[in-house]
């Protein structure tokens, strides 16, 4: 007697969507940089590639992830983290098997997003979009992907743990650090390799981007917003690329501890001010400069809202586009002043 269940049923729905994403670089291109990264010393013996890691093209496999398809022509979703080796090829491998050359579409400059193209030759189904604005602490969610980059389909079962997380994360140790905030933290299972498969719900629609772990924890794990790639996908209909807006200045949001610390008038907003005495604050001719900011400013309200920790500037961009005009009240040596900033295009 087979068991049924929603979740068993959901699976069988979404796995067709989910695909496999093999990253491959040639034999001398490898060697070029094994030779770059550790410099032979006199005596040490010479680093190699193992010939059973060598395809049939001298091709090598670096490294892998996942990614699920959103429209039937052959247009996937994953990480951007996944896609970003330079003078590597992509190969996506579908649920039947079949394999694609994979062309990258675009890169999303500030969510961990990226869009690849294939050519299929076999029918695709695509997976169906959520609506991760309202999600449900407690709610039901199941990853699938390529758990390692060789347990293909491999699928975990968990809830929605916490919403609007942000953290900091490396894509490997040679990477800096980047921000990612509105994050969906999951107790459902995810491993390297499942990075850029979907998070979906109880009804087989995708909620969430796989992107991110807690190393040393058990079962916090983190995806993107479906919502932040559903904008791209829009863009990339609209514009034939993806739009960001830009302010064009670097900040320290605003808190208790750093009023104190720093002696500030008020304990929200964003100071405008760099890691360094010399650091560029402002970026020439950017929005932020031509509305006249400057260094040591604080931004208290963007629209009329507050900005605090819990939603800064990053935040309050993400809602905006290119091109729309938002009033800034700004206060300057104890004086409350108001900028009107028409954002640009991120480069």
């Amino acid at each position: 007697m087979r068991e049924q269940s929603p979740i068993i049923e959901t699976i069988k729905k979404v796995m067709p969507t989910v695909v496999s994403v093999v990253i491959t670089k040639s034999l001398e291109e490898v060697e070029k940089e094994i030779q770059q990264m550790a410099p032979q010393m006199p005596g040490m013996p010479m680093m190699n590639v193992s010939p059973d890691k060598i395809d049939a093209h001298g091709m090598v496999q670096i490294g892998g992830g996942s990614g699920f398809i959103v429209d039937e022509s052959g247009i996937i979703l994953t990480n951007k983290h996944v896609i970003a080796e330079p003078n590597a090829h992509y190969t996506v491998i579908t649920n039947t098997d079949n394999r694609y050359g994979a062309e990258v579409v675009a890169r999303d400059p500030i969510n961990d997003v990226a869009i690849l193209k294939i050519q299929p030759k076999e029918k695709l189904q695509a997976i169906g979009l959520g609506d991760s604005r309202h999600l449900e602490l407690g709610q039901t969610v199941i990853a699938i992907g390529n758990a390692l980059g060789i347990f293909k389909n491999t699928v975990s079962c968990g809830v929605v743990s916490g919403l609007s997380r942000a953290i900091s994360a490396q894509a490997d140790p040679q990477a800096p650090m980047q921000e990612m905030r509105g994050l969906i933290q999951t107790d459902a299972a995810i491993n390297p390799g499942n990075s850029g498969g979907p998070l979906v719900d109880i009804f087989g629609n995708a909620i969430g981007i796989n992107a991110a772990i807690i190393l040393g924890a058990q079962n916090i794990s983190f995806a993107i917003p479906i919502s932040a790639a559903e904008r791209d996908l829009n863009d990339m209909k609209k514009f034939g690329k993806i739009r960001r807006p830009l302010l064009g200045l670097r900040y320290l949001a605003v808190n208790a501890d750093v009023k104190d610390k720093m002696q500030l008038p008020v304990d929200y907003g964003a100071l405008v001010i760099g890691e360094h005495p010399l650091d560029q604050v402002i970026v020439p001719k950017s929005p932020a400069d031509r509305a006249g900011l400057k260094r040591n400013d604080m931004i208290l309200e963007w629209n009329g809202e507050r900005i605090t920790m819990e939603k800064n500037i990053q935040d309050y961009l993400e809602n905006c586009n290119v091109g729309e005009a938002v009033r800034l009240k700004v206060l300057r040596n104890k004086r409350e002043i108001e900028r009107r900033v028409v954002l640009a295009e991120r480069k």
